[in-house]
């Protein structure tokens, strides 16, 4: 008998920066481009984000020597501005995401349906990586912000 039970990963990060800041640098599509890539050799060559309920977004994720690319893309179900965002892949799997002020910080936790052709810890390896890559953009970005500001 085959189970019809979807395997849910979770992956999370805290972000030195408040929880506006992050919710801006996670949803507009020029910063999207920016660090959205689970590794080195990929980018995001175009992002539309169409950010309220039954929107529809669409990232082109290809690796920079042409080799492979895709478009993940999908429809929300659930935009609450500097707190969740939940949609539907293409392809059927459930995504969420919360965006929860701790202090001075962010906490970010994603929560998604596995899909069946790739290992369960390479997903969860390639969203967290994703994830990570957001952190230190988002980190980074507000580092030459702050630096520009006391430049004389």
């Amino acid at each position: 008998m085959e189970s019809n039970e979807k395997i849910v990963i979770s992956v999370e990060v805290i972000i030195d920066a408040p929880v506006e800041t992050v919710w801006k640098n996670w949803t507009t599509p020029k910063n999207i481009m920016l660090w959205n890539a689970a590794s080195q050799d990929w980018h995001t060559t175009l992002a539309d984000n169409d950010l309220r309920m039954d929107g529809i977004f669409c990232y082109k994720m290809e690796a920079k020597n042409g080799s492979a690319g895709f478009d993940f893309r999908g429809k929300y179900e659930v935009v609450q501005a500097n707190e969740q965002i939940s949609y539907v892949t293409d392809d059927g799997r459930k995504v969420k995401i919360f965006f929860t002020k701790e202090e001075y910080k962010t906490k970010v936790v994603q929560l998604f349906e596995a899909e069946n052709e790739n290992p369960i810890e390479l997903q969860r390896e390639g969203w967290q990586a994703i994830l990570n890559n957001f952190k230190n953009y988002v980190e980074m970005h507000l580092q030459e912000i702050s630096f520009s500001k006391w430049k004389v």
